[in-house]
């Protein structure tokens, strides 16, 4: 029998937590979880965006203030969602970015630094590993709760797997990051807990603004390359990744597991010609 198409895809009485839910990908994927039914704890350590955030979306939404490679301060963040609504469903690792000093450009890549490199990769890779370890640890099967879906969504990149210029560091992390998803969904499956990813093409954020658009709006030289080599002939707008984390979370994917999605208006499927 087929479920209603609001069980299959709502996510009514869920209790999800989103890293980095300060930037513009993870305020959209929180916003799109609220919108969805969910409850969501709302991580990052930039508390005023935070506050913002949760404001707009009311009770649904609690302030989560903490770095995602310090296990205490993610610790102190579980039992205050814990305290507040007794449980955790869902966990969306979208904390990541780049720095400028692991990115080639200015410098050659003969040039840089590994302690650049290093904390790249501590950022995205380690800043998934350690949400993960914290609040998987409270999602684990657990009696009748097994009907309940549950599930870990984390925020990859098209960067892992097509050679970009000047992002080294951030590709290699991502890549890592893909290949945690797919191990992690084969050691959590006995725990009825599934694990994907979201490979977001090209989004204008804070980090890239100045790369892709010039002070008027227009396209930059870069920019233009990449909405050339994008089918859909646009960047993408946050909302559409959320949709993505949307269906991971909900019962409608229950049987998704390992597998890495990617929302980027064709820009891996074409070859350029």
């Amino acid at each position: 029998m087929v479920a209603p198409q609001s069980e299959l895809f709502g996510l009514d009485d869920q209790v999800a937590v989103v890293t980095g839910a300060s930037g513009v990908l993870g305020g959209a994927i929180a916003r799109g979880l609220a919108a969805a039914g969910a409850r969501v704890g709302l991580l990052a350590r930039r508390r005023e965006r935070l506050e913002e955030l949760a404001w707009s979306l009311g009770e649904s939404a609690i302030v989560l203030e903490a770095d995602v490679l310090d296990a205490g301060q993610l610790e102190r963040a579980r039992a205050t969602v814990l305290d507040r609504w007794g449980r955790v469903d869902a966990l969306v690792n979208a904390a990541g970015g780049n720095i400028a000093a692991a990115t080639v450009g200015e410098r050659s890549f003969f040039e840089l630094p590994v302690s650049a490199l290093d904390e790249v990769v501590r950022l995205n890779f380690y800043g998934t590993v350690v949400p993960s370890q914290v609040f998987g640890a409270v999602m684990a099967f657990d009696g009748d709760e097994a009907i309940r879906p549950r599930s870990i969504v984390n925020i990859s990149s098209l960067a892992a797997h097509r050679a970009l210029t000047r992002v080294v560091g951030y590709g290699a992390a991502k890549a890592a990051v893909e290949n945690l998803t797919r191990w992690l969904a084969v050691e959590l499956a006995p725990h009825r807990i599934r694990v994907n990813a979201v490979a977001p093409g090209f989004f204008v954020g804070e980090q890239n603004r100045a790369l892709v658009l010039d002070e008027s709006g227009a396209l930059t030289a870069r920019g233009e390359r990449i909405v050339a080599a994008t089918p859909a002939g646009r960047f993408g707008e946050p909302h559409e990744v959320a949709g993505t984390v949307i269906w991971l979370c909900s019962a409608a994917a229950s049987f998704v597991t390992g597998v890495v999605i990617p929302v980027d208006g064709g820009f891996d499927a074409f070859g350029g010609v």
